[in-house]
């Protein structure tokens, strides 16, 4: 894998998915995501910071891309509330995920002061499905033709949100961990919804409904034994578990 030297890649001119930003309650907090990106990039060991457009180009973004040689299958790794793109457990899957031959790039999501709220982060999923859409670009323009979005928490909603548009028919499956809605929303495509046993209430309340919501007869529910909401001692089963489900739905 590659160590560290800083990209940039600029998506002007490719056409990305165009929600409008007016009307958020609230803008993301891109002081505390440069604080995070100022604390992350010196200390990276494996993959390359690579900055991102937003689409009106008002904001670069930061991605950790981890290319595997001979590899034309990509994962778009999206983080939670308030953290940032290696941070623990998405740190982990970003890493292993390569290490087991895939491509990936975690990126930074939007996201607001450290005392907001989950229910204060809905008016930020628009631009969170942009940089998602912008991540699909970044990597068909490095001639990846099997893109999937791993997702965790937070970042199952904004992804969400990303899949109740139109997403590009390069991305070909999902893999949700600890979603606390309650249905899919008609998404077609293949689907991991996975959890702990011991996870948060809403994504334990909401299993049965979710999983009733899987239209993709290639989609799975999976829950993990003996774990929490961020797969606590039990990173390598989730890890197996997205693997296994990405070597299955990318082909």
């Amino acid at each position: 894998m590659k160590k560290n030297s800083l990209l940039a890649w600029s998506l002007d001119g490719i056409l990305l998915c165009a929600w409008p930003l007016a009307g958020f309650a609230a803008g993301p907090d891109y002081a505390r995501e440069a604080k995070w990106a100022d604390e992350v990039v010196p200390g990276l060991v494996v993959g390359d910071p690579v900055y991102l457009q937003t689409p009106r180009g008002h904001h670069k973004f930061l991605t950790l891309f981890t290319p595997v040689a001979g590899s034309k299958q990509a994962v778009i790794v999206v983080h939670g509330m308030g953290i940032h793109p290696d941070w623990g457990m998405v740190g982990t899957l970003r890493t292993e995920l390569a290490d087991r031959g895939f491509t990936t790039l975690s990126i930074q999501m939007p996201i607001l002061a450290a005392d907001a709220r989950g229910e204060d982060y809905p008016p930020t999923f628009r631009e969170a499905a942009e940089r998602i859409g912008g991540a699909v670009a970044f990597l068909k323009a490095k001639g990846y033709a099997e893109i999937a979005v791993v997702s965790h928490s937070m970042g199952s909603r904004m992804s969400l949100e990303y899949f109740k548009g139109k997403p590009d028919p390069v991305v070909k499956s999902w893999a949700s961990l600890g979603p606390s809605f309650n249905r899919y929303e008609r998404v077609k495509l293949p689907i991991l919804d996975l959890y702990g046993d011991n996870d948060l209430p809403a994504v334990l309340g909401n299993a049965g409904s979710r999983k009733r919501s899987l239209v993709n007869p290639a989609s799975r529910q999976v829950e993990v034994a003996k774990t929490d909401h961020f797969f606590t001692s039990h990173e390598g089963s989730m890890v197996g578990a997205v693997a296994e489900f990405l070597k299955d739905s990318l082909k």
